[in-house]
């Protein structure tokens, strides 16, 4: 296992800039997720670990020791494509052994080795196959194979999912997790699918035009964003124009004490799971408005709701609702925000906290 850490990490296309000033701590044996839009620049800080391409200043060390001038095969980290990136020629138990080739081990070692990590990735029984002969999913097992059997000091993953279907990527997402928590081996994972990484992360690190937005757990990024892009990537988000005053929030014309000193306009945000329309129970504050309800859509355990309001277009999430919950379009409504679940962000993007200073 290792400790990876980031300092000051930039890189540049020529003119433009591509990752700008990245720190990253990243704990041993943690699985550490990279997520963020096409163009964020998660791809290149991911290549940038592994060797692929030199950062145009700043540090890679792992286990306290400097890497980024070691070419990439001297780095000893594994690497999960997007593509799979198996040898068509090669048999399975030929791919999975080609790093271990190269290493020059003991042919009872590299056979030992291959087995292990074959039965890792349910492919045990399968070493004598061609990669032509295996479905993508099992193709991505051979890549996820070949990564572990060299038992790297760090496993970087490139959008290791985004090729197969819905059913199979759940499916290799659960695997990922329970091999690298068995193993304990340092993973770096980039995606830009929210389901996908708060399904599989201890930590996850968003991402945009180049920047972090931020750093947390799975639950503080989806319930306690910092920067107004971090709340609107990971999940649904409802935003709603606001201003503070006097130690009151106003929305839609309503009222409502909130204990922060900040004043001015703000963004009033919350989840749609978290909005309450009649007939829903609270036991919280809440801010209430008078809506329309536009379009009702069914998804079986849920409900959705676009709703129209004095504060702009709602959209309210029902979790296994009634029949007469479905049969709404067209009807008025009250719809109630509690005041525990409302994020505000400043114009600049930042959050507001309660009591938070101005």
């Amino acid at each position: 296992m290792a400790d990876l850490k980031i300092q000051g990490l930039a890189k540049s296309y020529k003119d433009v800039r591509v990752l700008e000033s990245i720190d990253l701590d990243i704990a041993s044996g943690e699985f550490f997720t990279l997520l963020g839009p096409s163009g964020c620049g998660k791809t290149t800080l991911l290549r940038t670990i592994a060797g692929f391409q030199h950062q145009d200043r700043g540090e890679i060390i792992v286990n306290g020791e400097r890497i980024d001038h070691k070419p990439a095969h001297k780095r000893d980290i594994g690497m999960v494509f997007q593509d799979y990136a198996v040898f068509p020629h090669l048999t399975v138990a030929d791919n999975v052994a080609f790093g271990l080739k190269a290493r020059a081990l003991p042919k009872g070692e590299i056979e030992a080795r291959v087995a292990e990590s074959l039965k890792m990735v349910r492919l045990d029984g399968y070493h004598n196959r061609l990669p032509a002969e295996m479905s993508g999913g099992q193709q991505q097992r051979i890549g996820l194979a070949r990564a572990m059997a060299i038992r790297p000091t760090l496993l970087l993953m490139d959008e290791p999912l985004s090729n197969l279907d819905a059913k199979l990527r759940i499916e290799l997402r659960e695997d990922i997790r329970d091999i690298q928590r068995r193993l304990g081996i340092t993973t770096i994972y980039v995606t830009h699918d929210q389901e996908e990484a708060l399904a599989v992360s201890d930590r996850i690190c968003v991402m945009n035009k180049g920047n972090v937005e931020q750093i947390g757990t799975p639950f503080e990024i989806y319930r306690r964003p910092l920067r107004r892009f971090a709340a609107s990537f990971v999940g649904t988000m409802n935003f709603m124009p606001g201003q503070l005053e006097n130690g009151r929030l106003l929305v839609g014309g309503q009222a409502i004490t909130y204990p922060a000193t900040a004043s001015g306009p703000v963004e009033v945000a919350i989840r749609p799971e978290n909005v309450l329309l009649a007939g829903m129970a609270s036991e919280s504050r809440t801010i209430g408005l008078k809506g329309t309800v536009q379009k009702v859509t069914f998804l079986g355990r849920e409900a959705h709701y676009t709703l129209r309001t004095e504060a702009g277009e709602i959209v309210a999430q029902v979790a296994d609702p009634a029949q007469d919950f479905i049969e709404m379009e067209g009807r008025q409504v009250d719809v109630r925000l509690p005041l525990q679940k409302i994020v505000l962000f400043r114009e600049s993007g930042d959050v507001i906290d309660a009591e938070q200073a101005s």
